[in-house]
């Protein structure tokens, strides 16, 4: 017979070394110090966030940064839910909401993204998938998972960070594999859940995103384990669900931030976009998806490409009159507030941009809800469907206005050919016979680590863990770091000693 503690126990230290010990303790705050404290953590201060650091000044978000305010706002979510009586049972029921658990598992959601930002996430999976001939590629949330279940070594005795399943389980965005758990797979639904498609241009390679490699399944599983027969399979936790949303809004505030520090996002082109639509929508809505396409550049025609992708996208939710009152909002609050006094770094400019990412920031969070039957493309926790529109008309800004630049384009192809150099150049080293006792030491013990965790008798076996173990090194470099590491393999660099710090 179970006792009262037994499934706290499970949800604390499930999968766990850490002996039960004392369950008056607080291991959530113990777990977000080891994640505080590793240098996984500290690199993260290197590593694009949106823009690069290099180059862009100091004002920038990392991934350190965005880290920490996805911290910040998963505890307010956190703190004002378990606060409100209305949803006490509810949260029970699910398997609990921690305000420490989702600060340490914001905190430790982007550990493993590689240099270069999401470009760098992309450039790998395919160099993973066709140059190595690893099935799971890379994934950026795979990849930290990966970190703080095998690869951080945090002493003699124990590998990884040895977190509580109830961080574990709060990491995982995508409670699945790339293409095999669970059965039936999520990419089979329809809908789908997010992030559970396949890429539209490889259809065969399982989900776009996932949040553990085959080689972590096992561990998966025993965080999870707590969990069953409260919520699906594929779902997310609670406190999962929390992070991903809280996620979600500071991607949505903080990099329209950074786009305005840097002098990119422009009040005029902002403008005509949302007001070009707001005069003509119903003449945007009346024509077919052909006729919109041929008029992409005209304004107003990006954004309604927008209003249909959402409801096809996200029918559960979508909603026109929401989508029209997101448009008005953003344009007072961003084209005629914010954008309309250009950002010249004084105390008054940095005070006016902290007022505007407050209001969001609590206007976001003061419209979470918790519902107990979500859709197959939310969570648990999710925002108010006014504020859901406005996250997606924010996002839609940077994307149309920051990412779709051709000189960023430029800036990026330049990385993507960086990383795929240094990838082809370090598979080249572990293939030589004669540099076996040079490879840098932590390579050599990442492909040891690569080959105890595969089956002996998979094909190519040593050719894969050299694989991954090249993967779980380029990931682990900062931008800067990532590019001295090239300037020295290709016989650029004249700093001998002090390129070691690469190694």
């Amino acid at each position: 017979m179970e006792t009262p503690a037994e499934p706290r126990a499970r949800r604390l230290f499930g999968g766990s070394a850490r002996a039960l010990g004392d369950l008056t303790a607080n291991p959530f705050r113990a777990d977000r110090d080891r994640i505080v404290g590793s240098p996984f953590f500290a690199r993260l201060g290197g590593v694009t966030q949106v823009i690069s650091p290099v180059g862009s000044g100091l004002l920038v978000h990392n991934r350190l940064t965005h880290s920490l305010k996805v911290a910040q706002v998963a505890r307010a979510i956190a703190e004002r839910l378990t606060a409100d009586d209305r949803w006490c049972d509810l949260l029970d029921k699910l398997g609990g909401l921690d305000p420490d658990v989702v600060e340490a598992a914001a905190l430790a959601h982007d550990l493993g993204h590689p240099p270069f930002g999401h470009l760098g996430e992309r450039v790998l999976d395919r160099l993973a998938r066709q140059r190595l001939g690893l099935a799971d590629g890379f994934e950026g949330n795979a990849q930290s998972y990966r970190i703080v279940t095998s690869t951080e070594i945090r002493g003699a005795a124990t590998t990884g960070l040895d977190l509580t399943a109830a961080v574990r389980a709060a990491m995982l965005k995508y409670p699945w594999t790339r293409l095999d758990h669970p059965d039936p797979h999520p990419r089979t639904m329809d809908p789908p859940p997010r992030g559970a498609t396949p890429p539209p241009d490889d259809p065969e390679s399982g989900s776009s995103k996932f949040g553990a490699y085959r080689t972590e399944l096992d561990d998966l599983r025993q965080a999870r384990e707590p969990f069953a027969g409260r919520i699906p399979e594929w779902q997310q936790t609670v406190e999962a669900s929390v992070m991903d949303t809280a996620d979600d809004i500071a991607y949505a505030i903080h990099d329209v931030e950074d786009f305005y520090r840097v002098g990119v996002l422009q009040q005029g082109s902002v403008s005509a976009e949302l007001m070009a639509w707001q005069r003509e929508s119903g003449h945007f809505r009346a024509i077919t998806d052909a006729a919109l396409a041929t008029s992409a550049r005209r304004p107003g025609a990006a954004i309604e490409r927008l209003r249909r992708q959402l409801h096809r996208k996200d029918a559960w939710i979508a909603d026109d009159d929401a989508f029209a009152a997101a448009v008005e909002h953003v344009r007072e609050e961003l084209v005629d507030g914010l954008l309309a006094m250009p950002f010249d770094g004084s105390i008054e400019a940095e005070q006016y941009v902290a007022r505007f990412s407050a209001r969001w920031s609590t206007r976001f969070v003061e419209a979470i809800t918790v519902t107990d039957q979500p859709s197959v493309r939310s969570g648990y926790v999710l925002l108010g469907c006014a504020q859901w529109h406005e996250v997606q008309v924010l996002k839609f800004v940077h994307h149309r206005f920051v990412l779709a630049r051709p000189d960023l384009a430029l800036h990026q192809r330049g990385q993507a050919r960086l990383l795929g150099t240094l990838v082809e150049a370090l598979w080249e080293w572990l293939l030589d016979p004669e540099e076996e006792s040079r490879l840098p030491r932590r390579l050599h013990d990442l492909v040891e680590l690569a080959e105890a965790e595969l089956h002996p008798r998979i094909p190519d076996r040593i050719g894969r863990a050299r694989g991954r173990a090249i993967v779980d090194f380029v990931a682990q470099l900062t931008d800067g770091q990532a590019v001295a590491m090239l300037d020295a393999l290709s016989g650029r660099s004249g700093a001998l000693w002090t390129d070691a710090f690469v190694l």
